[in-house]
Protein backbone atom coordinates (compact mmCIF):
# COMPACT_ATOMS: atom_id res chain seq x y z
CA UNK A 1 0.00 0.00 0.00
CA UNK A 2 0.87 3.44 -0.77
CA UNK A 3 0.06 6.01 2.18
CA UNK A 4 0.64 9.86 1.44
CA UNK A 5 0.61 11.91 5.02
CA UNK A 6 -1.00 14.99 3.83
CA UNK A 7 -0.99 17.36 6.53
CA UNK A 8 -2.54 20.97 5.95
CA UNK A 9 0.20 22.85 8.06
CA UNK A 10 2.83 24.10 6.55
CA UNK A 11 4.93 27.29 7.68
CA UNK A 12 7.00 27.92 4.59
CA UNK A 13 3.87 27.64 1.93
CA UNK A 14 0.71 27.72 3.43
CA UNK A 15 -2.01 25.04 2.30
CA UNK A 16 0.72 23.65 0.20
CA UNK A 17 -1.01 20.12 -0.28
CA UNK A 18 -3.96 22.49 -2.30
CA UNK A 19 -1.59 24.18 -4.51
CA UNK A 20 -3.35 23.46 -8.03
CA UNK A 21 -0.84 21.18 -10.42
CA UNK A 22 -2.48 21.38 -13.77
CA UNK A 23 -6.02 22.16 -12.45
CA UNK A 24 -5.62 19.58 -9.32
CA UNK A 25 -4.47 19.94 -5.69
CA UNK A 26 -0.83 18.82 -5.33
CA UNK A 27 -1.58 15.89 -2.91
CA UNK A 28 -4.23 14.82 -5.66
CA UNK A 29 -1.62 15.28 -8.88
CA UNK A 30 0.74 12.72 -6.26
CA UNK A 31 -1.54 10.35 -5.90
CA UNK A 32 -2.48 10.10 -9.45
CA UNK A 33 1.16 9.71 -10.11
CA UNK A 34 1.43 6.28 -8.51
CA UNK A 35 -2.22 5.03 -8.31
CA UNK A 36 -1.38 2.30 -10.78
CA UNK A 37 1.88 1.09 -8.69
CA UNK A 38 -0.18 0.04 -6.13
CA UNK A 39 -3.25 0.49 -3.70
CA UNK A 40 -3.10 4.03 -2.67
CA UNK A 41 -4.42 5.82 1.19
CA UNK A 42 -4.65 9.43 2.10
CA UNK A 43 -3.66 10.16 5.78
CA UNK A 44 -4.47 13.57 6.75
CA UNK A 45 -5.11 15.71 9.42
CA UNK A 46 -7.75 18.01 7.68
CA UNK A 47 -11.25 17.33 7.19
CA UNK A 48 -10.95 19.57 3.47
CA UNK A 49 -8.06 17.29 2.35
CA UNK A 50 -10.27 14.00 2.96
CA UNK A 51 -13.40 15.24 1.59
CA UNK A 52 -11.27 16.08 -1.49
CA UNK A 53 -9.59 13.13 -1.73
CA UNK A 54 -12.54 11.12 -1.23
CA UNK A 55 -14.29 13.33 -4.40
CA UNK A 56 -11.35 12.06 -6.54
CA UNK A 57 -12.39 8.67 -5.58
CA UNK A 58 -8.79 7.88 -3.43
CA UNK A 59 -9.18 6.01 0.05
CA UNK A 60 -8.67 8.29 2.74
CA UNK A 61 -8.57 8.20 6.69
CA UNK A 62 -8.47 10.47 8.99
CA UNK A 63 -5.35 10.94 11.86
CA UNK A 64 -4.43 12.89 14.93
CA UNK A 65 -3.16 16.23 14.18
CA UNK A 66 -0.47 15.55 16.93
CA UNK A 67 1.70 13.68 14.83
CA UNK A 68 5.06 14.95 14.55
CA UNK A 69 6.61 13.38 11.39
CA UNK A 70 4.75 11.72 8.34
CA UNK A 71 5.87 8.59 9.26
CA UNK A 72 3.68 8.49 12.33
CA UNK A 73 0.70 9.64 10.56
CA UNK A 74 0.91 6.85 8.36
CA UNK A 75 1.67 4.08 11.15
CA UNK A 76 -1.41 5.25 12.35
CA UNK A 77 -3.29 4.82 9.01
CA UNK A 78 -1.73 1.44 8.75
CA UNK A 79 -3.11 0.77 12.31
CA UNK A 80 -7.00 1.65 11.47
CA UNK A 81 -6.54 -0.56 7.89
CA UNK A 82 -5.30 -3.80 9.68
CA UNK A 83 -2.47 -3.95 7.29
CA UNK A 84 -0.67 -7.55 7.95
CA UNK A 85 2.73 -7.30 9.50
CA UNK A 86 4.21 -7.94 6.07
CA UNK A 87 2.38 -5.38 4.27
CA UNK A 88 4.91 -3.64 2.15
CA UNK A 89 4.24 0.09 3.25
CA UNK A 90 5.70 2.75 1.10
CA UNK A 91 5.59 6.57 2.39
CA UNK A 92 5.34 8.88 -0.86
CA UNK A 93 5.06 12.72 0.50
CA UNK A 94 2.26 14.91 -0.56
CA UNK A 95 4.68 17.37 -2.77
CA UNK A 96 6.04 14.96 -4.93
CA UNK A 97 3.85 15.61 -7.72
CA UNK A 98 6.20 15.38 -10.39
CA UNK A 99 7.99 11.93 -8.99
CA UNK A 100 8.62 8.67 -11.00
CA UNK A 101 6.19 5.79 -10.97
CA UNK A 102 9.85 3.83 -11.35
CA UNK A 103 11.47 5.48 -8.58
CA UNK A 104 8.99 4.16 -6.29
CA UNK A 105 8.82 1.00 -7.75
CA UNK A 106 12.10 0.44 -7.30
CA UNK A 107 11.57 0.96 -3.65
CA UNK A 108 8.73 -1.15 -3.50
CA UNK A 109 11.01 -4.05 -5.58
CA UNK A 110 13.63 -3.75 -3.17
CA UNK A 111 11.63 -4.18 0.28
CA UNK A 112 9.74 -7.50 -1.21
CA UNK A 113 13.02 -8.94 -1.68
CA UNK A 114 14.22 -7.73 1.73
CA UNK A 115 11.06 -9.39 3.44
CA UNK A 116 11.93 -12.29 0.64
CA UNK A 117 14.99 -12.73 1.96
CA UNK A 118 14.01 -12.06 5.72
CA UNK A 119 16.92 -9.67 5.56
CA UNK A 120 17.93 -7.51 8.84
CA UNK A 121 16.37 -4.09 7.81
CA UNK A 122 14.28 -1.41 9.40
CA UNK A 123 13.37 0.49 5.65
CA UNK A 124 14.29 1.36 2.57
CA UNK A 125 14.95 4.56 0.60
CA UNK A 126 16.67 5.72 -2.40
CA UNK A 127 19.26 8.24 -3.76
CA UNK A 128 20.54 10.12 -7.20
CA UNK A 129 23.83 11.48 -8.20
CA UNK A 130 24.08 15.22 -7.84
CA UNK A 131 26.59 17.31 -8.45
CA UNK A 132 29.11 19.51 -6.11
CA UNK A 133 26.77 22.67 -6.31
CA UNK A 134 23.49 20.47 -5.30
CA UNK A 135 25.56 19.14 -2.72
CA UNK A 136 25.31 22.53 -0.75
CA UNK A 137 22.42 23.16 -0.61
CA UNK A 138 21.29 22.27 3.40
CA UNK A 139 17.42 21.90 1.70
CA UNK A 140 19.18 18.57 -0.26
CA UNK A 141 19.67 15.77 1.88
CA UNK A 142 22.89 14.20 0.96
CA UNK A 143 23.88 10.28 1.71
CA UNK A 144 26.80 8.20 2.14
CA UNK A 145 26.30 4.27 2.11
CA UNK A 146 28.57 1.61 2.65
CA UNK A 147 29.80 -1.51 0.41
CA UNK A 148 26.09 -2.99 0.78
CA UNK A 149 24.26 0.08 0.23
CA UNK A 150 22.95 0.60 3.47
CA UNK A 151 23.12 3.92 4.22
CA UNK A 152 25.86 5.30 6.96
CA UNK A 153 24.67 8.85 7.47
CA UNK A 154 22.24 11.58 6.49
CA UNK A 155 22.85 15.46 6.37
CA UNK A 156 22.26 18.71 5.64
CA UNK A 157 25.60 19.12 5.32
CA UNK A 158 28.05 18.72 2.25
CA UNK A 159 29.10 15.05 2.62
CA UNK A 160 32.08 13.27 2.54
CA UNK A 161 34.57 16.19 2.86
CA UNK A 162 35.31 17.73 -0.63
CA UNK A 163 38.72 16.45 -1.84
CA UNK A 164 39.99 16.23 -5.62
CA UNK A 165 38.63 12.05 -4.90
CA UNK A 166 35.36 12.92 -4.76
CA UNK A 167 34.12 13.04 -8.13
CA UNK A 168 30.36 12.56 -7.34
CA UNK A 169 27.72 12.84 -4.03
CA UNK A 170 24.61 11.25 -3.62
CA UNK A 171 21.23 13.15 -2.65
CA UNK A 172 18.68 11.17 -0.70
CA UNK A 173 14.71 11.25 -2.05
CA UNK A 174 12.41 10.91 0.44
CA UNK A 175 10.55 8.19 -0.43
CA UNK A 176 10.40 5.29 2.27
CA UNK A 177 9.54 1.52 2.46
CA UNK A 178 8.74 -0.61 5.77
CA UNK A 179 6.74 -3.32 6.28
CA UNK A 180 3.50 -2.71 8.89
CA UNK A 181 6.07 -4.39 11.54
CA UNK A 182 9.08 -2.45 10.87
CA UNK A 183 7.06 0.50 10.99
CA UNK A 184 6.07 0.03 13.83
CA UNK A 185 8.74 -0.34 14.95
CA UNK A 186 10.41 2.67 14.17
CA UNK A 187 8.09 4.73 15.47
CA UNK A 188 8.17 2.95 18.60
CA UNK A 189 12.23 4.15 19.14
CA UNK A 190 12.54 6.92 20.96
CA UNK A 191 14.05 10.10 18.95
CA UNK A 192 17.60 10.53 18.60
CA UNK A 193 19.79 13.28 19.42
CA UNK A 194 21.66 12.98 15.67
CA UNK A 195 18.06 13.41 14.33
CA UNK A 196 17.06 16.70 16.35
CA UNK A 197 20.34 18.60 15.14
CA UNK A 198 20.27 17.56 11.30
CA UNK A 199 16.23 17.71 11.36
CA UNK A 200 16.35 14.17 9.39
CA UNK A 201 13.73 11.76 11.01
CA UNK A 202 15.61 9.06 9.39
CA UNK A 203 18.89 9.37 11.54
CA UNK A 204 16.45 7.84 14.50
CA UNK A 205 16.99 4.35 12.87
CA UNK A 206 21.04 4.64 12.29
CA UNK A 207 21.13 6.04 15.73
CA UNK A 208 19.80 2.93 16.96
CA UNK A 209 21.64 0.85 14.90
CA UNK A 210 19.16 -0.24 12.44
CA UNK A 211 19.92 -0.55 8.72
CA UNK A 212 18.45 1.71 6.22
CA UNK A 213 18.85 -0.33 2.69
CA UNK A 214 19.19 2.33 -0.32
CA UNK A 215 18.48 1.70 -3.73
CA UNK A 216 19.97 3.96 -6.72
CA UNK A 217 17.84 5.79 -8.89
CA UNK A 218 17.22 8.40 -11.56
CA UNK A 219 15.41 11.27 -10.91
CA UNK A 220 14.75 14.40 -12.33
CA UNK A 221 11.88 14.92 -9.61
CA UNK A 222 11.92 17.52 -6.55
CA UNK A 223 9.76 18.12 -3.32
CA UNK A 224 7.90 21.65 -3.45
CA UNK A 225 9.40 23.92 -0.16
CA UNK A 226 7.80 26.74 -1.21
CA UNK A 227 5.79 28.78 -3.86
CA UNK A 228 8.95 29.23 -5.58
CA UNK A 229 10.09 25.85 -6.05
CA UNK A 230 6.51 25.13 -7.28
CA UNK A 231 7.14 27.51 -10.30
CA UNK A 232 10.44 26.47 -11.07
CA UNK A 233 9.12 22.74 -11.02
CA UNK A 234 5.92 23.85 -13.16
CA UNK A 235 8.39 25.42 -15.47
CA UNK A 236 10.80 22.78 -15.82
CA UNK A 237 7.92 20.09 -16.37
CA UNK A 238 6.54 22.13 -18.60
CA UNK A 239 10.16 22.08 -20.59
CA UNK A 240 11.02 25.30 -20.06
CA UNK A 241 14.56 23.92 -18.85
CA UNK A 242 16.95 26.92 -17.84
CA UNK A 243 20.22 26.57 -16.21
CA UNK A 244 19.33 26.65 -12.67
CA UNK A 245 19.66 22.97 -10.99
CA UNK A 246 15.94 21.48 -10.44
CA UNK A 247 17.97 18.28 -8.77
CA UNK A 248 16.06 18.59 -5.12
Amino acid sequence: MIIIPARMASTRFERKILAPIYGEPMFIATAKKVQNLDRVLIATDDTEVLKIAQSYGFEAVMTSILHQSGTDRINEAAQKFNLNDNEVIINVQADEPFIEPQVIQSVIDRLKQALQNNEDIMMVSCYKSIDSSDAQDPNLVKVITDASENAIYFSRAKIPYERATCKEYFGHLGIYGFSKKSLQAFCALPSSPLEEIEKLEQLRAIYHGKKVAMVRVQSESFGIDTPQDLQRALAYFNGEKNTNSFDK
